[in-house]
This record gives C-alpha cells, sequence and structure tokens, in this order.
C-alpha cells in the first residue's frame, strides 16, 4: 500500500502546484469489503490552484489527474481540497 500513497502523491505533485499534501490510507477500516480491490484513501491537498474553483471543481481536478488509479488502485477516495488562504 505504501507505493500507492507514493504513487498518488507523485500524480498529484506532478498535476497540481501543491503547498501541501497529506494521504491518509483508510484501507484497513474496510478490511472485510466484499469489494477489496483498491484500497480506501482519503487526500488533504492545499494547492493555489484551487482558487476562484468550486468544490465540485476541484475535486474533478483532483479525480482527472487520479484518473487511472481510480479505475484499479483506488476503491474510494476522500478528498479535501483547499487553497493556502483557506
Amino acid at each position: 500500500i505504501l507505493m500507492l500513497v507514493e504513487k498518488i502523491e507523485s500524480k498529484l505533485n506532478a498535476g497540481l502546484n501543491i503547498h501541501s499534501l497529506e494521504i491518509i490510507d483508510d484501507s484497513h477500516k474496510h478490511a472485510n469489503h466484499s469489494q477489496s480491490s483498491g484500497g480506501h484513501f482519503k487526500v488533504i491537498i492545499i494547492s493555489n490552484d484551487f482558487e476562484e474553483k468550486s468544490l465540485i471543481e476541484r475535486h474533478r481536478m483532483v479525480y482527472a489527474i487520479l484518473d487511472e488509479m481510480l479505475k484499479k488502485e483506488i476503491h474510494a477516495l476522500s478528498i479535501e481540497a483547499r487553497t493556502a488562504e483557506e
């Protein structure tokens, strides 16, 4: 799973100008789910790329960057996206 966290971090850093990034692996909370292909993650991203973007636009930006991973490696993703001022 550590490799997945590093991969998520790498992709987000390549796609956004990130001020701060925290990736929390919550997969252990969902160990008994029948659909256990892929991990459960929470990302807390601070980036000024989110300025003047709605919450949905911010989430779409993150989903677009992680699109390939969401198909196989990420089962669930919780996003907290803010600017440095927020």
